[in-house]
């Protein structure tokens, strides 16, 4: 299980990646896997479903058993508060058990208006518990916001909810992707001063394109470095050199991290296979001299 991961390694590298759109070919996301398979990333998690449609749910099972079965890495599957019943929380419980899946990302989802559909619990540490409580063997993860949740009035309110998600079963908890790593110090801080001691890996998102930053940053609400800025000005009309700029600051990103002790890096990899793999590259012989 991921909780063991943790005990075993100074530094924890994971990867993220999803379902294929409505109407896409389910091969999309094995070909990119296929091209991730010589990574040696310690798990691999598949996102559930935009508004928990039946289909994407399905998917997202059928993925992460293969992730297991055909490519030898540990899956952690995410279940979300959105588009969820409960009696359809406990048959995905049910089906990611039957295929020997053991890590699940409990999150509350996005709200989609143009969705509707059940919601059984209103909150991600709501389903944790519910989780923890059925099948108390699962290693259930949790998400964190170094700049806060955007429902929330203040960064101490965040960490108190984030408190509460820890007391209902979370044993490790992934950021939200950010470009600043100074929040994510001072959210570290503010977590250890709250006794959220479980172990945090760093969500990082390379960002390889323009229309990427914009659409990001509109939805998650991350601030952005004035180096950030920069880079994405200056090779906004040049797309290999951005992308070739956006992979740069991500390692460095990483390496900074990882030489103030961050517990692992969980890297969005937007089934983006090339980018993953240029990053691996580039951060390997860091992440393996730390374990």
């Amino acid at each position: 299980m991921i909780r063991d991961l943790f005990q075993q390694k100074k530094t924890v590298f994971s990867l993220e990646v999803f379902p294929p759109k409505k109407n896409s070919a389910i091969d999309t996301v094995y070909n990119t896997l296929a091209g991730l398979r010589d990574i040696p990333a310690d798990f691999i998690s598949v996102t559930y479903g935009a508004g928990g449609s039946a289909a994407q749910k399905n998917k997202t099972g059928e993925i992460a058993g293969c992730i297991m079965r055909e490519y030898h890495f540990e899956p952690m599957a995410h279940l979300t508060c959105v588009g969820s019943s409960k009696e359809g929380i406990c048959q995905t419980l049910d089906e990611l058990k039957a295929l020997g899946i053991q890590n699940v990302l409990a999150l509350r989802g996005d709200k989609n208006p143009d969705i509707t559909g059940p919601m059984a619990f209103n909150y991600a540490r709501d389903l944790t518990a519910f989780i923890k409580e059925r099948e108390p063997g699962l290693h259930v993860a949790g998400a964190c916001y170094p700049e806060g949740h955007g429902e929330c009035d203040s960064l101490e309110e965040g960490i108190s909810h984030l408190r509460e998600k820890v007391a209902a079963g979370a044993e490790h908890l992934i950021t939200q992707l950010f470009f600043d790593n100074d929040c994510f110090y001072a959210f570290m801080d503010r977590a250890l001063a709250a006794g959220i001691s479980v172990p945090i890996q760093a969500g990082i998102m390379p960002i390889i394109s323009k229309n990427q930053i914009e659409r990001i940053v509109t939805m998650c609400g991350a601030s952005l470095p004035r180096r950030f800025v920069s880079l994405i000005n200056r090779y906004a009309d040049a797309p290999e050199a951005l992308r070739d700029a956006g992979i740069a600051y991500a390692t460095e990103q990483i390496i900074d991290l990882l030489a103030n002790g961050a517990r692992g890096i969980h890297l969005y990899t937007m089934n983006n296979m090339t980018t993953a793999r240029r990053i691996n590259d580039n951060i390997r012989s860091i992440v393996d001299s730390d374990r």
